[in-house]
């Protein structure tokens, strides 16, 4: 068997907990993972640096280093999918593990079929440093339409209905060959490559996500539960539950991203909070 093959059926199941450790077990084990189970984080950053999984789940409160800090030592070596299991589900938790590097947050307790289909949700997503390349001829790097060559942007008050009607053409987000192009921010949705002025910006496979979302939708309104699906590669299915816990997870991630944007909710450059409906892009004409 192939190392590349070993590792797309490895997990790395990190709990203190013996009783969840084997539910945790079971579930990846009918996904058709290998599965190394270790009790605490100091021996899951050393099974994850061993056995390069392709899944890695994370207990919170453990002995030794929290979950949070073993989430920042794997994600310095790994590009592993990390997923956060906890009790707690302050929004300031869910954005100090998203911050960490985790990929996805789940409060306990849990169903195991849910967690299946996050689990199966993120596989869906490209890898870390991956290119759209394997994704069928019509989608993008991160599972969406990609959208004409040619493609510009409405930025005028008019443009922000939801409605998903033709819009007048803009200068706002256009689409510069390959590139998606708002202000001085540009994403490549094939290379996965985000460049702010003229730096890489580094985010996290769900930030980059995030932003290509938007950046696509240009000035039409995204709403949690949509960018919720968007992430778990459901975008064109309304029938999955999207509950409070996947919206403040939204929340954080875009705390995160703003962060790395240099970006203030208060008076947004880039992202701007539609209150009580969700996120959209900035008009070129504000903020300037």
């Amino acid at each position: 068997m192939s190392g590349s093959t070993e590792r797309a059926k490895t997990a790395v199941i990190v709990e203190d907990d013996p009783d969840i450790r084997h539910l945790l077990a079971e579930v990846l084990e009918s996904a058709g993972f290998s599965t190394v189970a270790v009790g605490n984080g100091i021996d899951g950053v050393d099974a994850v640096a061993t056995h390069q999984p392709l899944i890695t789940t994370l207990d919170v409160n453990m002995p030794g280093i929290d979950g949070f800090e073993a989430a920042r030592r794997i994600r310095q070596r790994s590009d592993t999918y990390i997923i956060m299991l906890t009790g707690l589900e302050e929004e300031a938790d869910v954005v100090l593990g998203l911050g960490a590097g985790a990929d996805e947050y789940v409060v306990k307790p849990f169903r195991p079929r849910e967690l299946r289909a996050r689990i199966e949700a993120l596989l869906r997503r490209p890898r870390a440093g991956e290119s759209g390349a394997a994704a069928p001829s019509h989608l993008n790097g991160a599972g969406r339409p990609t959208p004409a060559a040619d493609a510009v942007v409405d930025i005028s008050p008019a443009s922000a209905d939801t409605s998903g009607s033709p819009r007048p053409a803009g200068v706002d987000a256009a689409v510069e060959g390959e590139w998606l192009v708002h202000r001085d921010l540009r994403l490549d949705p094939d290379s996965r490559i985000v460049r702010l002025g003229g730096d890489d910006l580094e985010l996290t496979r769900t930030e980059f996500d995030l932003l290509a979302t938007l950046m696509e939708s240009k000035r039409r309104v995204r709403s949690k539960a949509d960018l919720t699906l968007v992430l778990r590669g459901e975008s064109y299915v309304t029938s999955y539950y999207v509950g409070d816990a996947d919206k403040r997870a939204i929340e954080a991630h875009m705390t995160n991203l703003r962060r790395k944007l240099g970006d203030s909710p208060v008076n947004p450059f880039y992202i701007e909070t539609v209150r009580g409906v969700g996120y959209r892009l900035t008009s070129e004409l504000s903020g300037s």
